[in-house]
């Protein structure tokens, strides 16, 4: 393995998983701590999120931005597994960082949006409403760990699924650099669609990043205590539904594809 090359692969996942939490975690505080729109708002912010952060990296290292998603590759023999560990750790990073741009311009206005549930009379206490916008940050089950465990497994196994249709060049393949528009716009889809049951995390980092970030960031042990011990949730289901959609579309579609020899067309 070339090592120039793998720094710019890391630095790549890095940076474009920056850009994913940044723009991501910042329209949710936009919405809850600002008050400005509405779930749609943060459906279409996550997409463009998504495309951003795929526009930064996709040049050096493909732009998995995803633990789940560098993990199905590997299982598909599309990269070594060597390069899991790293990439995750740079996704990891990347999401903690993001994740901190976004509280460092928003404290203030999350620390006052807390102070206003207090007076309002829906929580008791400062610490107990600034702990109810942890949601800015990561994700909670709307019902219970076991709904939330299958959401996060359907979610993400759409995603790769959608992910490898639009990337295969045997189906129909996006024109020119409208790959990573269309990435987003799945994200988009998902979120109106499955983002209600626990937040369409869909991507261990950009849920574990910012949980770090919120615990070291004066939330203590909430972010790992609350929701059951919710935390490894997404997780491990967004794992096991990338592994699910990717050996689907490969066996399936893809497998038609081959079979039917068609020409791998080159967008112009």
């Amino acid at each position: 393995m070339n090592r120039t090359s793998l720094q710019g692969e890391l630095l790549a996942e890095f940076f474009g998983t920056l850009v994913l939490l940044a723009f991501g975690n910042g329209v949710v505080a936009a919405v809850v701590a600002g008050g400005n729109g509405d779930f749609l708002m943060i459906s279409f912010g996550w997409g463009l999120a998504v495309t951003m952060g795929i526009y930064v990296a996709g040049g050096l290292s493909g732009a998995h931005l995803n633990p789940a998603v560098t993990i199905a590759l590997a299982a598909r023999r599309e990269i070594p597994w060597s390069k899991v560990v790293p990439y995750t750790l740079a996704q990891l990073l990347g999401a903690f960082s993001g994740a901190a741009l976004v509280l460092l311009d928003y404290s203030k206005l999350i620390d006052r949006h807390a102070q206003l549930l207090v007076t309002s009379g829906k929580f008791a206490d400062f610490i107990a409403a600034k702990n109810s916008l942890d949601g800015i940050f990561f994700t909670h089950p709307k019902i219970d760990l076991s709904s939330g465990f299958m959401d996060q497994i359907i979610g993400t196994a759409l995603l790769l699924f959608l992910i490898r249709a639009i990337t295969d060049n045997r189906n129909n393949p996006t024109l020119n650099n409208l790959g990573p528009l269309m990435v987003g716009l799945v994200v988009v889809a998902i979120g109106q669609s499955f983002g209600t049951m626990a937040g369409y995390a869909m991507n261990p980092a950009r849920d574990l990043g910012p949980r770090l970030l919120t615990s070291l960031g004066g939330w203590g042990m909430t972010p790992f205590t609350e929701d059951c011990g919710y935390w490894w949730v997404p997780i491990v289901a967004p794992i096991l539904g990338g592994l699910i959609g990717i050996y689907i579309y490969d066996f399936t579609l893809r497998k038609a594809l081959i079979g039917k020899g068609n020409v791998v067309m080159v967008p112009n």
